[in-house]
């Protein structure tokens, strides 16, 4: 705070509540690149050495094992693991990181099991085509209801769509889309590299954006057209991810399709083919901005009744609170999730337990691994750090997402997130791929400790499946926080060129998702210690550094947090107009505090606007005028919480008439009453 009257400082502190610092803007310049020992004289080498095969295999192969039956969200061996792994931070010493003191963030899900019919009908011109359930088609429901319609609905062909103002690209030209089912490519237009950044996969390619996209248009329904390379995974993927009980947060109100399916490219071509089209001269006209959509003149009606669950899962919070007084309130997050899939539909074998053990039981390994090495250091390092074991990550990253709207630290002191999602089982590499390579400063930390190992690092060596959208720390920086995905390298040592990329995709075809995904004798952990050890090193660099990790200039999340704030101003500034109203201030001002304001000093309370007036009574201040302007206001999507930051100016006369000033920066939280009113909380 920068005060012009600093007898009046601390009195002003007192009285806004403003004793936090406030959380600033993103580092502009960046972080300089550390020494190869960022935590020098704790031991960082010597506690990177720490994480070793052994240790991995032996956390991979417990929560991998089949005691915890697959870990699907809200199941006994959810719980089962979820105490394993507060049981492991709690003997390495760690504290709950957790809100309410435990180790545990709950989190309420809605499972939804669909009951879809064994065929799908659809009719144009006197024909009928029967489009079998599994083999060419999946449907879950949109809906968290009992029962899911489609009533004579229109199939149109939306070609991607998208609706991206930034590209100058909309799909659906402003056509009433009411109750259609809309039939939707996968993936986003790929074929020039300065038009949503060519082979590599933005949001707009993902799956979760075509439905949502297709409920804002009031659709009833939508389907993805599936190919393996737009995909990026095989359809059998699709079946194992999306039967059985299907998990969502709570719907809060916002648009939601009755049916959301998806579709083998050969079933679409029959279906297409039935209306007198030809799927690839639509799939042409789709790459032209000027599409429009296409009306094919086939109708569907599809109805199925749901069983709906409600159902607690949790992420598993440990903390590991930062040794300088003046940087432990901020943090780097460590995130893995630990969900997996449960028990589900046998494959050939008889096996119905998805162990997942390299997604993402290696991911649990690669953080329990990590922590036992923080505690190995003789200090802390400077800033806290958290282990996150988030959940539900597999019904679409819904464990991150609630964390990043109830952050256990303000999100401007989240100052990185360093995500494991899967593993490398194959052995060491010459390189590493890093997952959102070229959107932070955190590039040259990664830098300076592969060169150490004697490795390069690599962008994401498969662009075109869209990995940064896909994990956890997409969710962090959704909120403005720089994030690191380290995924294994492809250039083997002892092996020939090409064979990495061979072994990836032979998982991905064949384990990924799938019953098989079990730890085996085979697996050489030597390239999972390698990334491991780069991890913890990145993460106390970080953690050591004096300035935080910003976003590169022009990233598309370097605005991510003003972005938040632009999204929810209005809600906020009507939240905050009738604070204003109902305190009788004008507005602009903040007269006193609030009736229910609290303050802490000389060690009692003061309540209400009467002690507040005693309260400059007791000062000899008169005509007291305090200006009070939120510069970002961010309002948490549970609408709960308020988070402000802004300038203040406050002017008086003391006893003698003189005039006194001062002017500074404050940072406030708010709270929503159960009445709707808002009111200061803070520490």
């Amino acid at each position: 705070m920068n005060m012009r009257s600093k007898g009046l400082g601390i009195s002003l502190l007192l009285l806004l509540c403003i004793i936090y610092a406030c959380d600033g803007a993103e580092n502009s310049t960046g972080m300089s690149v550390p020494p190869p020992a960022p935590a020098a004289g704790i031991g960082a080498d010597a506690a990177a050495a720490v994480i070793d095969g052994a240790t991995l295999r032996d956390f991979d192969a417990r929560i991998s094992s089949d005691q915890f039956e697959g870990r699907g969200p809200g199941s006994r061996g959810d719980v089962a693991a979820r105490k394993y792994i507060a049981g492991q931070l709690a003997a390495l010493g760690y504290q709950p990181g957790a809100a309410d003191g435990g180790w545990e963030q709950p989190i309420s899900l809605v499972g939804t099991s669909a009951h879809v019919p064994d065929s799908w009908g659809f009719h144009a011109s006197g024909r009928t085509l029967a489009l079998k359930n599994w083999d060419q088609y999946i449907a879950t429901s949109g809906v968290q209801s009992d029962s899911a319609q489609i009533k004579d609905a229109e199939v149109v062909f939306v070609g991607y769509g998208i609706q991206a103002p930034e590209f100058d690209w909309d799909d659906f030209k402003g056509q009433d889309l009411k109750g259609k089912v809309l039939l939707i490519m996968n993936n986003d237009p790929d074929w020039d590299p300065a038009l949503f950044a060519g082979k590599t996969r933005l949001h707009y390619g993902r799956w979760d954006y075509k439905y949502e996209s297709a409920a804002r248009q009031g659709a009833a329904g939508a389907i993805i057209i599936h190919t393996r390379e737009s995909a990026g995974y095989p359809f059998q993927v699709i079946q194992t991810s999306n039967t059985g009980e299907v998990f969502e947060l709570p719907a809060e109100g916002e648009p939601r399709l009755q049916v959301a399916a998806w579709m083998t490219e050969d079933a679409v071509r029959q279906l297409v083919a039935m209306a007198g089209r030809d799927l690839d001269k639509l799939v042409a006209a789709a790459h032209e901005r000027g599409f429009q959509p296409v009306h094919l003149g086939i109708t569907t009606s599809f109805a199925f009744t749901n069983t709906v669950s409600q159902v607690k899962t949790a992420n598993v919070l440990g903390l590991l609170p930062g040794s300088d007084p003046g940087l432990r309130d901020e943090v780097v997050v460590y995130t893995a999730h630990h969900d997996h899939f449960g028990i589900g539909k046998p494959d050939k074998s008889g096996d119905n337990i998805y162990n997942g053990a390299l997604d993402n039981g290696a991911g649990v390994a690669t953080l329990l691994a990590i922590a036992k090495a923080c505690k190995a250091l003789a200090t802390p390092p400077k800033r806290s750090i958290l282990f996150a074991f988030v959940a539900a990550e597999e019904q679409g990253l819904l464990g991150s997402k609630y964390y990043a709207r109830h952050p256990t630290f303000v999100p401007g002191r989240i100052v990185a997130n360093i995500n494991y999602d899967s593993g490398n089982k194959w052995g060491r590499t010459r390189d590493v791929t890093f997952v959102g390579y070229g959107k932070s400063s955190i590039d040259r930390i990664v830098d300076g400790y592969a060169s150490k190992q004697g490795r390069v690092v690599k962008p994401d060596q498969f662009p075109d499946r869209g990995y940064f959208y896909r994990s956890d720390q997409y969710n962090f920086a959704k909120i403005g926080v720089p994030a690191m995905y380290l995924k294994t390298g492809t250039d083997f040592i002892g092996r020939p060129p090409g064979w990495g990329r061979q072994q990836v995709e032979y998982y991905e075809d064949h384990d990924y998702h799938q019953p098989s995904d079990e730890l085996t004798d085979d697996w050489n952990f030597d390239g999972m210690v390698q990334d491991a050890r780069l991890g913890f090193l990145t993460g106390m660099a970080i953690a050591n550094a004096d300035k935080k990790p910003s976003w590169n200039p022009g990233d598309e999340f370097a605005n991510a947090r003003s972005n938040v704030y632009k999204r929810q101003i209005l809600e906020a500034e009507v939240a905050f107009a009738r604070l204003v109203k109902q305190q009788g201030m004008k507005a602009g001002f903040l007269a006193y505090a609030a009736d229910d304001a609290v303050l802490n000093r000389n060690n009692r309370l003061i309540k209400g606007r009467q002690a507040m007036a005693a309260y400059f009574d007791n000062m000899k201040y008169r005509d007291i005028r305090l200006e009070w302007y939120p510069d970002f206001i961010q309002v948490s999507s549970s609408g709960d919480l308020g988070y402000t930051y802004g300038h203040y100016t406050f002017t008086a006369r003391d006893e003698a008439g003189k005039a006194v000033q001062a002017a500074g920066i404050f940072h406030t939280v708010w709270q929503r009453q159960a009445d709707g009113n808002w009111r200061f909380v803070w520490d």
